[in-house]
């Protein structure tokens, strides 16, 4: 049985889709967002979601910060596809399932996501950075990132899968230092944060 992941109608995405990049959004437009989950989202099996265009899947990301600081993953070799050896994200995220339905399926997926990805050992508070959008490409055109910062404030945070992540926090520099291998979402965000190579 395939996996069955949340998605939007394109036209029921409060404020359009019509940008690139990153357009700030606020807890205003979060309810706007989560009540528009509620009315118009539903589950379709993921083969058919990623040939949709008319759909957006929603994926929250999350980006963990500790000060300057910014938490890097980076995968391993011990990866089963060796095309992803050495990239690079600082966000984590991934698709809402049917295990995340309920009254706020956005956020209770977001809190799993956090859970399986990461071992913190704390409560983490959630701000809202905006929406990712980049219709540029056809794995960007079937999804839309719904961006979040958390501020660890000196706690401990590590990747779960350690046989196929590194994780740790690094200086802003080094952000830079890893653009090749970062991932396109990856990008995307650390621009909107003023993380590029050039500062």
């Amino acid at each position: 049985m395939s996996e069955q992941v949340l998605v939007l109608p394109r036209s029921a995405v409060p404020g359009g889709c019509e940008f690139h990049g990153i357009r700030g959004a606020d807890d205003a437009a979060l309810l706007a967002l989560r009540a528009a989950v509620v009315a118009h989202g539903r589950y379709l099996d993921r083969p058919a979601a990623e040939d949709d265009p008319g759909h957006k899947q929603l994926i929250p990301y999350v980006v963990v910060r500790d000060d300057e600081r910014v938490f890097l993953m980076e995968r391993t070799d011990a990866g089963g596809d060796a095309r992803l050896h050495g990239r690079a994200s600082i966000g984590v995220g991934g698709h809402l399932n049917p295990v995340d339905d309920g009254e706020d399926a956005l956020m209770a997926g977001l809190r799993r996501e956090w859970a399986e990805e990461l071992d913190a050992g704390w409560d983490p508070e959630f701000t809202l950075i905006g929406l990712l959008n980049d219709d540029t490409n056809a794995v960007g055109a079937v999804h839309l990132g719904v961006v979040f910062g958390v501020e660890a404030e000196g706690r401990p945070v590590e990747v779960r899968e350690r046989e196929k992540l590194a994780g740790r926090f690094v200086e802003p520099q080094e952000i830079g230092a890893a653009w090749d291998r970062l991932e396109t979402w990856s990008r995307i965000v650390a621009e909107h944060l003023g993380l590029t190579p050039d500062g």
